[in-house]
């Protein structure tokens, strides 16, 4: 039997929902009421005035009564002090007998008690698309819901960078069809919202010169009402100020870009390389077309104020949309070159 089991990633929804699932796996057929014993960490005390801590560690060494094994779960387990994860890693290294403790560990794997379990189920979704389909894919499967594969492309799609939605979805499906065979049909009324996406989508597809690809993201990402129109402005400037900062600095590595710029791997990389694909005259062009609309979205020009049908403003769109038609139809020049 497993004794210790870490459930660990960046977005607390999704560590939550999963740690939801571990727990009903190591109860299995026990009743909760003789078998869990459920504790937050951030509740600095109970409503007794006692820490936390020591009744966790308490339930941890006291034998399960009228069951065959106590589970022990701490949520919230990242805020425990240096003390309490000292106390909590002498227990998982000599585990009491027909205990399991779960633990759920917002942040990295880097933190000790992740490294100190004897099982760790990670959350955290890779940043490409084919990361959130298997995601989804992933989770969809758990719950035994049948889907197939375009169907799941679909479903990511809608769902965007909100992943996080995919468990509660994939319950609802669960109770409402079982294992019957789904397509996007059948999904689609219990998807919601459409969900934001990366800000990488937009710049990868200004970066790439594609402005129809450019206007479709920037469109969902004000759909999604993840972003409004001066964040999307103010990502573009994060962009192309990095590229104006490399242009004319004598970089021409990517290590010596990270440096400059204060940024480690692929962003480095892809800064360095679009900031001497677009030289100095089509960089500052792009920061002075960025400061413009800035401009225009703080009260400089309007177009209309939100569309009764979608609810988008309609002045956010516009100057959005030209930008990033603008900047992406640049780029496509330089890549002539």
């Amino acid at each position: 039997m497993i004794s210790s089991v870490c459930v660990v990633g960046t977005d607390a929804t999704m560590v939550y929902d999963a740690v939801h699932n571990v727990i009903a796996e190591a109860l299995g057929e026990l009743d909760p009421s003789f078998a869990l014993q459920d504790f937050t960490a951030k509740d600095v005390t109970t409503s007794g005035g006692e820490p936390v801590t020591p009744l966790v560690l308490e339930a941890l060494n006291t034998p399960p009564f009228l069951v065959e094994r106590r589970v022990v779960v701490v949520r919230d387990a990242q805020s425990l002090v240096a003390e309490e994860v000292a106390d909590v890693l002498a227990w998982m290294s000599d585990p009491a007998p027909d205990v399991v403790l779960v633990l759920a560990v917002v942040g990295t794997k880097a933190h000790k008690l992740v490294k100190g379990a004897s099982s760790v189920v990670e959350v955290n979704v890779g940043s490409r698309t084919a990361d959130r389909v298997t995601f989804v894919e992933a989770k969809l499967a758990e719950y035994r819901v049948n889907v197939d594969h375009d169907t799941a492309i679909k479903i990511t799609d809608r769902l965007g960078d909100d992943v996080a939605r995919v468990d509660a979805l994939a319950r609802t499906l669960q109770t409402i069809y079982g294992t019957a065979p789904l397509n996007f049909g059948h999904v689609e009324p219990y998807l919601g919202d459409a969900g934001d996406v990366p800000e990488w989508d937009l710049t990868d597809a200004i970066d790439g010169g594609d402005a129809a690809k450019a206007i479709v993201v920037a469109r969902r990402m004000l759909d999604s009402k993840g972003r409004a129109g001066l964040q999307i402005v103010n990502i573009l400037q994060r962009h192309y100020l990095r590229m104006a900062k490399l242009e004319g600095s004598g970089v021409r590595s990517a290590d010596e870009a990270g440096a400059l710029l204060g940024v480690k791997g692929f962003p480095a990389t892809k800064a360095l390389q679009m900031s001497q694909r677009l030289g100095t005259e089509r960089i500052s062009t792009a920061v002075h077309w960025i400061a413009d609309a800035d401009v225009a979205l703080k009260g400089g020009v309007s177009y209309g104020g939100k569309d009764l049908n979608t609810d988008m403003d309609v002045t956010d769109l516009t100057v959005v949309e030209i930008l990033v038609a603008r900047l992406a139809k640049m780029t496509q020049g330089a890549r002539r070159r």
